[in-house]
């Protein structure tokens, strides 16, 4: 069985727990995500089954689409709506659109984030969930996200000295929408934080594209899994024939062809429509190219 599941993640349920559901619905142990949603979250979550579990990271790497509230006036230690408040600021002034679109274009483009404290990055060993459960403070290393864009998709409602409206977000692998959330409050001069969270699109998958775990239960695999090839339907494509095939799925190193996509480092190398490996342009030997990934008979 190999193919990509679009799942649709309901909320309280962590990824991990979808990937188990679906080990045990498909009787597979090999499943894969392509990036966490938290529990609070629902949205798209494109597993990899199978010989699909060899490309879940160019799922990972590809670009997301989501939906958050944005509420400006309080900000909690997760950053979104499950956790305790930390600062609370009454909003007198108004905030107007051109005041927020203004911040949206600061923030489009390649930003500086800082990972939240209750997240799963690693530092020293260790996921920084873990050191804020512990009360422990550790210094977060920042990272360089990329925002493609930033909408307004609300209007700006004031209630009770908060203000919230909602955005839709197109970025990068990488990217806490909670903290985006934070730092348009900081831009604003208050404390703020993501109130909600849905997860409109990843690795290509729409909801419409989704199926449930209720759903998924009833289902035909067939029905429901997409072809392994969608994966990496971005890269350029080298079609070969069958002697050098088998040189491809031993994973030799090779002169680079002639027929190799025109000044492309990448390619998906394919036999009859099917996919047998990710070659690219070898980064020490010039003039060949090397597998970066084999896929299994």
């Amino acid at each position: 069985m190999n193919g990509i599941l679009p799942l649709w993640k309901e909320k309280g349920m962590t990824s991990h727990d979808c990937v188990f559901k679906v080990r045990k619905i498909l009787k597979t142990k090999k499943v894969g995500h392509t990036g966490t949603l938290d529990p609070d979250v629902e949205g798209v979550l494109p597993l990899c089954i199978g010989k699909a579990t060899r490309l879940a990271e160019y799922i990972t790497d590809s670009g997301k689409t989501y939906e958050a509230e944005v509420t400006i006036g309080i900000s909690t230690e997760t950053e979104d709506a499950s956790g305790a408040v930390i600062e609370s600021k009454k909003i007198d002034a108004s905030i107007t659109n051109e005041q927020v679109l203004l911040i949206f274009e600061e923030l489009t483009g390649q930003i500086e984030q800082i990972p939240p404290m209750y997240s799963a990055v690693k530092v020293n060993g260790r996921r920084l969930y873990e050191y804020a459960r512990a009360g422990e403070i550790v210094e977060r290393p920042s990272r360089i996200v990329t925002i493609d864009q930033i909408e307004l998709i609300s209007s700006i409602v004031h209630d009770g000295g908060t203000v919230r409206f909602s955005i839709r977000v197109v970025c990068g692998k990488g990217t806490y929408i909670r903290t985006l959330a934070v730092m348009i409050g900081e831009k604003l001069g208050y404390p703020a934080h993501m109130s909600k969270l849905v997860r409109t699109s990843s690795g290509g998958f729409y909801e419409n594209d989704c199926v449930t775990l209720e759903e998924l239960a009833t289902s035909m695999p067939e029905d429901v899994l997409k072809p392994v090839e969608i994966a990496v339907s971005h890269l350029p494509k080298w079609n070969v024939f069958d002697t050098v095939a088998v040189m491809i799925k031993n994973g030799a190193v090779l002169p680079v062809p002639t027929d190799w996509p025109d000044g492309e480092k990448e390619a998906a190398v394919y036999l009859n429509d099917e996919l047998l490996a990710i070659y690219q342009i070898h980064p020490e030997k010039e003039g060949k190219v090397k597998p970066i990934k084999v896929m299994p008979d």
